[in-house]
């Protein structure tokens, strides 16, 4: 089922997400009710709190947009290799390269914008995946990037935050179109 998306303005995209519990009831079906609403709106990411759930769980999806690129671009932006398809449940990122790189960055909860973001190149994140087994993995590049937009959804922040104060004030008429249900997205929101 695709569930509607919260637009910028809604509460649950500032609020710190709440750890998931090992017997969370109808955890698969919320997972798939947000793969299909990531695809549905034809998205890369997905956090819980984007779909008005308060739990620290999101979804990436870099293959698509690795298979989008040419072999240089490719090469470049996945050292790892093909991208992922990976669901991340309790994550926490435990490092982060000193190293950074800006790339324009979009959001679903955001429809219509983009903006230039600084993030770190690599980190590295210990999460569950779906089927509840542990992991510790390092990632970089554009599948990095994408973790950390997502991973930011949990705690309450969006890429915006980075953003420097003229940068935002420019966007600010769009974003209270945004946020006053005046702009209309392909897909549903709320």
């Amino acid at each position: 089922m695709i569930l509607p998306i919260v637009a910028y303005g809604h509460h649950q995209l500032r609020a710190r997400c709440k750890t998931v519990s090992p017997d969370y009831p109808l955890l698969p079906q919320l997972i798939t009710n947000m793969w299909q609403t990531l695809y549905g709106a034809n998205g890369c990411g997905l956090a819980a709190p984007q779909v008005n759930v308060p739990l620290r769980l999101f979804l990436v999806e870099s293959q698509s947009t690795f298979d989008l690129l040419s072999p240089e671009e490719q090469t470049a932006l996945f050292p790892e290799g093909a991208g992922i398809r990976e669901t991340f449940i309790n994550p926490e990122i435990t490092a982060r390269s000193a190293e950074t790189w800006e790339e324009e960055e979009g959001c679903l909860s955001i429809p219509g914008l983009r903006a230039s973001v600084t993030r770190p190149w690599s980190i590295t994140i210990r999460y569950e995946d779906a089927a509840g087994t542990q992991h510790t993995r390092t990632f970089s590049g554009l599948t990095a990037r994408m973790i950390q937009h997502e991973y930011d959804h949990l705690e309450g922040r969006l890429y915006l935050d980075y953003l420097a104060p003229i940068k935002r004030k420019l966007m600010a008429r769009k974003l209270e179109y945004i946020r006053t249900g005046r702009f209309h997205a392909p897909y549903p929101m709320k």
